[in-house]
Formats: C-alpha cells, structure tokens, sequence
C-alpha cells in the first residue's frame, strides 16, 4: 500500500489559512491603507449564508468588494461573515473558506485562486495589472473586469 502527499490539498489549506489571518487582522485593526478585497465565491456551498434575492441573482457564484464599507467581520475556524451594502442595503453574508474561488487585493497585485477538483491543480496565481477598481460593496458579474491572472508555473524553468 503506498502513501502519497497531497500537496494540491496541503496548499489549499495554506492559502486558506492565510486568508484567515489578513481577513482577522482586518477585523482587528481595520483596512490599512488602499488595500481591499475582491471575493468571489460559490453561492451553492452547501454552508454559505446569504440573503434569498442575492441567491436568486447569483446561482453559481458571486463578487463581493471589501473596500470602503462592511460591517460586523468576524472570523472563524471555517469561514468569514461581514455585512456589505448592496445599493443601500445591508446584507450579512456567512463565506467559508471552502466556498472561496478567489481572492485578490488589487492595490498590491495579489491574487490566490482555488482549482476545483476537476480542473488542473496550478496551485496559486498571482495577479497582475489590475483594470479600474469598482467604487462599492458588490460586484455585479456583469461588470467586473477580468484582471490579467499568471500561473507562477509560467516562471518556473
């Protein structure tokens, strides 16, 4: 019987960890400088929390920006919940980590990207060259910009 490390699975964890840490350090002390946050995640996980009419509008997955307003992040084990603005109104959203496709902070070009099961494990991508930065809690899929994402494989020799 043989063993096997699975390192798709053990990065995974890593970049998830490490989205827990900023995103608790951003509950403590707040958003430093131009730094924020474009979150896309499955709105079908099975433990994602959010209102009915953002479910309906958003089947498959969703955008949100944090940036100039949320309210009441908390940070768990497994997930995030914070309150964004969806044109005036607040909606408290619960995102676990599993349920997250990407995370990326475009003041820094910084970027992770999670691979689903059936896709080819690149493990993380960084992003470069962001377009303009929306100005709002959500994103609509309709108007985000893709931004230019680069498998770290490309650098490799």
């Amino acid at each position: 019987m043989s063993r096997e490390i699975d390192y798709g699975n053990l990065m995974h964890s890593a970049m998830r960890g490490l989205i827990r840490t900023v995103l608790q350090d951003i509950s403590d002390n707040g958003l430093p400088g131009n730094h924020h946050f474009f979150i896309t995640f499955d709105t079908a996980h099975p433990d994602v929390e959010l209102a009915d009419w953002l479910s309906d509008r958003y089947p498959g997955e969703m955008t949100v920006v944090m940036q100039h307003w949320f309210d009441n992040l908390t940070v768990d084990e497994d997930g995030f919940a914070v309150t964004l603005n969806f044109g005036d109104s607040p909606e408290p959203l619960y995102i676990p980590y599993d349920a997250i496709r990407t995370f990326v902070d475009p003041s820094v070009e910084f970027g992770l990207r999670f691979e689903s099961a059936d896709e080819e494990p690149e493990g993380f991508s960084a992003v470069t060259d962001p377009d303009e930065e929306p100005d709002h809690a959500e994103e609509h899929e309709e108007d985000k910009k893709d931004a230019d994402v680069v498998s770290l494989d490309s650098f490799r020799k």
